[in-house]
């Protein structure tokens, strides 16, 4: 150990300034220290200053951002705190590990806020009146393990920190930051968004394996990859966080993976996503707030269903720590952007300790293993802290030569197991990707109107590939004006129940389909409102007996056989057999009746997400509802 650690770490116990730690890879241990500055907005972050010099700053983002996109949260004030860095070191990480505090720091009065009762009535009731009612596709609902600390808490910061460096591996940063009454340390196992020299990536990560005494092997992790709920879960976050990308990068974003995210005591899987762009790194944080594998989808929604079932605000949990690095450009886009997310996160404020922990709820979880999935993940952060006993193998035989385990990913039936997912994908999404395209529809505007579901995002970046120029409409500035300036409008998804009179959302977009059909003027409906067109049609509308979220069927789509994904609960039905409702020729399924598509006069209508990566024919079955929509309707 060098002096200058020793006397480094040990200025940063002594002394009232504010600093962070950070560990990106294998050999160093970064140190930043600088002024505070709190903002209010993103844009507010100060990148520059007086002069337009650029500075670095670390900013920790609380979920309390939501509301910048106007979605609903538990506002609890937490700001948006931001390290205006002036003095950047670099430490190896042997040299922290020797400097930095050993000692344990016990707990007191250590228990969850919410008992596993409760925590299992949540998800039940979660399952039951939001994914069933249509409200969406999944959600994260936390719970958080709290418990009393005595310890001076820059101590505690240091001696943490340590834990998680020598314990915790496959960490995306292992960090401490700390500012005035408050302490935040963790090891986030996951990159919520960079942006590199215009190359942005977001790495959604999703199933949890918790890994038995002794460790992970090839036939326990067998069973979790072919547990269907796990890999239904990560095809999900993956088409919420395309939406995402879809907004911020040009070429929409393209899918690599999926691969294993081993850690210490738990595995994920996990794909990389890459697109460019040339937005602010700020702007770019903005629209990908926040991570769906700690909120759910559709996003908007999710936002609302947190706030309903979860009785406190999130502070920074589901949040980020976002570290704007100065790029060299003096003009355009001056700094890069590096932002894993706020979990597996310890928080210290006033001598209290509290690790949020969620689990994703979907159609068929079980409440006693989402209750056990919180379990795991807080004891893998207390774990690696000291604070509760820590995982332990049977001890080596002493004379039995050191054996060193290559990656479970590295196994040849681990390595076919994941790659099988993606025989289920659509190709669109897994290769390269240019701009717009001189495509089929070249020369035709279209209006994409947004029912608060960005799946309106990726179905955007299709089109532009069928050659139209798109624009995408939130549902209430959809007027008259603006559908009659289109070509085609596309009416789109969002969740809810279709009929719902209440609703001030439904009822629009029941307009917008009316409009364009008493005009004859071109209609593409997609899920929610092809439930309405269908509605109008006389066709009657049903809830499923269980919901298909991010289910994927084949279908017949008039006389076309497509692989397609669906996020419904509620089904417009017909008797089966029925192949026309007055002016609508119907593609249903034969045994229910359930329907799945319709066309007539100048409109055509899905009710499967064709943008989805579930979608594998979806773009051969968009081009077709498309050209079905603008064909010219005869009198």
């Amino acid at each position: 150990m060098t002096a200058t650690a020793a006397d480094l770490f040990s200025s940063l116990a002594a002394a009232d300034a504010p600093f962070a730690l950070i560990a990106r890879d294998d050999a160093w241990v970064e140190v930043l220290t600088g002024d505070v500055v709190d903002v209010e907005l993103l844009a507010d972050i100060p990148l520059l200053d007086a002069d337009g010099t650029a500075r670095e700053v670390l900013a920790l983002v609380p979920y309390r951002q939501v509301r910048e996109r106007g979605f609903v949260c538990h506002d609890d004030g937490a700001p948006l705190r931001c390290l205006v860095i002036t003095g950047h070191e670099r430490v190896s990480r042997a040299d922290a590990l020797e400097a930095l505090p050993t000692a344990p720091l016990p707990l007191g009065d250590p228990g969850f806020d919410i008992s596993d009762d409760e925590y299992a009535d949540i998800v039940r009731t979660v399952i039951a009146d939001e994914i069933g009612r249509g409200e969406g596709a999944n959600f994260v609902i936390r719970r958080d393990f709290t418990a009393s600390v005595s310890a001076d808490e820059r101590v505690a910061a240091l001696t943490w920190f340590r834990a998680l460096l020598a314990q915790e591996r496959g960490a995306y940063w292992t960090f401490a930051v700390v500012t005035e009454g408050h302490v935040a340390v963790g090891a986030s196992p996951e990159a919520h968004v960079s942006a590199q020299s215009g190359v942005v990536t977001m790495n959604p990560i999703s199933g949890t394996f918790r890994h038995p005494a002794g460790g992970a092997t090839v036939d326990t992790l067998r069973t979790f990859l072919e547990s269907t709920k796990e890999t239904e879960e990560l095809f999900m976050v993956v088409d919420e966080e395309l939406k995402m990308m879809s907004a911020v990068c040009s070429d929409g974003g393209r899918i690599t993976g999926p691969h294993l995210k081993e850690m210490s005591r738990l595995t994920h899987t996990e794909y990389m996503l890459r697109g460019r762009s040339q937005l602010d790194p700020r702007d770019i944080l903005r629209e990908t707030m926040f991570a769906p594998t700690v909120t759910g989808s559709p996003m908007q929604n999710a936002c609302t269903v947190i706030a309903r079932h979860e009785t406190s605000p999130r502070g920074y949990y589901s949040g980020v720590a976002a570290l704007f690095t100065p790029n060299g450009a003096t003009e355009g886009v001056t700094h890069d952007l590096d932002a894993p997310i706020l979990i597996r996160t310890a928080y210290l404020q006033d001598g209290r300790l509290r690790v949020p922990v969620g689990a994703t709820l979907v159609r068929h979880s079980d409440p006693a293993g989402e209750v056990g999935e919180t379990h795991g993940k807080a004891a893998g952060v207390l774990g690696a802290i000291g604070a509760v006993p820590r995982d332990t193998v049977p001890a080596a035989d002493p004379d039995a030569p050191v054996i060193e385990r290559a990656p479970l990913a590295d196994d040849p039936e681990i390595a076919a197991l994941l790659q099988s997912r993606n025989s289920r994908l659509a190709a669109f999404w897994l290769n390269p990707q240019g701009g717009d395209s001189d495509g089929p529809f070249a020369g035709r505007t279209a209006v994409v109107v947004d029912a608060e579901d960005r799946f309106t995002t990726m179905l955007a970046h299709q089109l532009r590939h069928l050659g139209l120029d798109v624009a995408i409409v939130p549902w209430a500035d959809a007027d008259a004006a603006v559908l009659d300036a289109a070509d085609l409008v596309i009416s789109g998804p969002g969740p809810g129940d279709p009929r719902d009179d209440a609703s001030t959302r439904i009822r629009h977009m029941r307009g917008v389909v009316a409009q364009r059909l008493t005009a004859g003027r071109p209609l593409l409906a997609v899920c929610l409102s092809h439930q309405i067109l269908a509605d109008r049609l006389g066709i009657d509308l049903v809830p499923l007996d269980r919901p298909h979220q991010g289910l994927q069927f084949e279908v017949d789509v008039f006389g076309e056989p497509a692989s397609i994904g669906f996020y419904n609960t509620f089904t417009a039905r017909t008797t089966p057999g029925t192949t026309r409702v007055g002016v609508a020729e119907v593609a249903a399924s034969p045994v229910s009746g359930d329907v799945y598509a319709l066309r007539g006069p100048g409109f055509a209508s899905v009710q499967g997400h064709l943008e989805s990566i579930l979608s594998r024919d979806g773009m051969r079955t968009l081009e077709r509802l498309v050209a079905q929509a603008l064909e010219p309707v005869t009198v």
